[in-house]
């Protein structure tokens, strides 16, 4: 069996169309887009596509997407960006306490400048607590900020419940980290109460160092970086046009509704094998059908997660214990934590994450190579 990558929660292969797109940009295309000849012009009109494109499928106006170098900087850009244009209104911020490190210190930094930061617990299915909401939603609070899809569990939060709460305050912003939402789960910006919303390239089969910030019209938001008027001001600095041209493309090729039907059958074969076929296993989070099609966690008791996919990867299968950007940290997971997992099962937690190339073939492959692993490290345990 070639290789078999179901780590596409920490990043996706990008599609030969994707690259192609690239390539063009690069080498026929490579003019400045802030330049007024043809070359410059060739490279603004491909931008202008690509924004096109991701306004049309997040349903709201090319004005309002502002390109930026990922997940992360968007993350920054609209949370601190919030901030700073709403500070003489408040000092309250609220998030969870299972957002991506790129949101978690942002707010943590914030903390130690003063403002009075609420994070919100998680329920064991990993779900925010709405009344703990509304208990800390006052006249104070400028901004909410939770992610639409958590990236090691695949809980889906209740982002239209949210929208609803937080919009009956003035000068208060709804910021969403949908790095792991967009293309995954349906949802349209402009029938929820969101101001700004994250996405990221590499997450959906495009480059990655390039993502975007949705920024609703007559959101108020401070730029991080000064420079030329690229971005409308928000974002200056020649933007990527490679990266935003793989980008354009990858959204034109965004899972269909039967792709993600395909991808939630897989995984459900995938959890139900596993769960049935292997002993001492428990699946993190929320159900099967509940959760996003892509991202299933189970820990397997009496081994340890990081031993594991280092046995599987000899085999050429290749998975993560959780977010890539925290694998190589000696800590155990703080999703799981809050989720009050216990820590030998924390310890033993692999994150399965699918694609539209992942094939049943490649499911079934991977459970019988899994119960082998599991049976052969649980005896080494027990010696």
């Amino acid at each position: 069996m070639e290789e078999i990558y179901l780590d596409n929660a920490a990043t996706t292969k990008p599609y030969p169309e994707v690259v192609e797109k690239m390539k063009i940009a690069l080498t026929t295309a490579y003019g400045n887009p802030s330049s007024l000849h043809r070359m410059g012009i060739e490279a603004e009109k491909i931008i202008k596509e690509a924004r096109k494109n991701i306004a049309s499928k997040l349903d709201v106006s090319d004005k309002e997407i502002y390109f930026t170098s990922g997940g992360t900087e968007s993350n920054n850009l609209a949370i601190k960006g919030a901030v700073k244009s709403l500070k003489r209104y408040g000092k309250r911020l609220i998030t969870s306490s299972i957002e991506h490190p790129s949101v978690l210190n942002v707010f943590k930094k914030l903390e130690s400048e003063g403002y009075d930061v609420k994070y919100l617990q998680v329920n064991d299915e990993g779900i925010v607590d709405l009344e703990e909401l509304k208990k800390y939603l006052n006249d104070e609070t400028i901004l909410v900020s939770i992610m639409g899809v958590n990236n090691e569990t695949g809980s889906i939060q209740p982002l239209a419940e949210i929208g609803e709460l937080v919009s009956q305050y003035d000068n208060l912003y709804f910021h969403v980290d949908g790095v792991q939402t967009f293309g995954k789960v349906d949802i349209s910006l402009s029938k929820i109460g969101i101001d700004l919303y994250s996405i990221s390239a590499h997450k959906i089969n495009g480059p990655k160092g390039t993502g975007a910030l949705y920024i609703k019209k007559g959101t108020r938001i401070d730029n991080l970086i000064s420079g030329s008027k690229q971005e409308s001001g928000i974002r200056p600095g020649t933007e990527n046009v490679p990266g935003i041209a793989g980008f354009g493309q990858a959204v034109e090729l965004l899972p269909s509704k039967e792709d993600k039907k395909r991808i939630y059958q897989l995984k459900k074969l995938l959890v139900t094998r596993i769960l049935d076929e292997i002993d001492d296993t428990l699946l993190n989070g929320p159900s099967i059908h509940s959760g996003a099609v892509h991202i299933a966690n189970i820990s397997f008791a009496g081994v340890k997660g990081e031993v594991l996919i280092h046995t599987l990867e000899r085999d050429n299968i290749y998975l993560s214990t959780g977010a890539a950007c925290s694998s190589r940290q000696d800590t155990p997971s703080y999703v799981l934590e809050a989720m009050k997992v216990n820590p030998e099962m924390i310890e033993g937690a692999i994150r399965f994450s699918l694609s539209t190339t992942t094939t049943e073939e490649e499911i079934n492959y991977t459970v019988d190579k899994l119960k082998d692993a599991i049976k052969m490290l649980r005896k080494i345990m027990q010696r």
